[in-house]
């Protein structure tokens, strides 16, 4: 299963990942994990994403498609994958349709999780008290989601318009965003095998 996670920051994408990858063996692949362990190791591309990301920004396309890339053509991702943080924007869905394009493993589902921008809100702010990452702080992450509405709302439609995306309400208990989660799952799997 090659499968995209969409949704807005704090929308719940990493924990759903995190319980999918057990249950369809295939690796979660967070973007956001991917740069928080090049800046904790102090790489390069490490140190030029740490100021953009304690300022609340995106980082840009050229370092998150190169660090993709190199992601996806290790062993572990042949049977398939989780990706959640990415694509975030319009270039980036256009970019990961042609990196899958030529690796030869094309999406099988897109799940966008919807969650009101206030349930976001407090969810990051208990998060924020609990971790003090700063890109939890509740002022830079009502900005992250202007920029989420600005940016990657659209990305939902990109992947709309060629028949992956399905939508799930993302709040409530965990088993149960889990369950819808995995019951729009195989739906898409029963269509692609029927």
């Amino acid at each position: 299963m090659r499968l995209v996670l969409l949704g807005p920051p704090g929308s719940g994408k990493g924990t759903q990942a995190a319980r999918l990858k057990v249950e369809l063996g295939v690796p979660h692949i967070s973007t956001g994990d991917m740069l928080r362990a090049a800046v904790k190791a102090g790489t390069p591309t490490g140190l030029k994403a740490k100021a953009v990301m304690d300022a609340g920004n995106l980082v840009s396309d050229d370092i998150l498609l190169a660090m993709l890339e190199e992601r996806l053509s290790q062993d572990d991702v042949r049977n398939g994958f989780i990706l959640d943080g990415y694509p975030r924007n319009l270039a980036q869905a256009d970019a990961l349709d042609h990196l899958l394009a030529k690796i030869g493993q094309p999406l099988d589902a897109v799940v966008k999780l919807d969650v009101p921008n206030e349930v976001i809100i407090a969810r990051c702010e208990i998060r924020f008290a609990a971790e003090h990452r700063k890109d939890d702080d509740p002022v830079v992450v009502r900005d992250r989601l202007k920029v989420y509405a600005e940016q990657t709302a659209p990305v939902a439609d990109f992947f709309a318009r060629r028949g992956k995306l399905q939508e799930v309400d993302g709040v409530g208990e965990l088993d149960d965003v889990t369950a819808r989660v995995k019951q729009v799952l195989k739906q898409e799997s029963a269509a692609a095998n029927g």
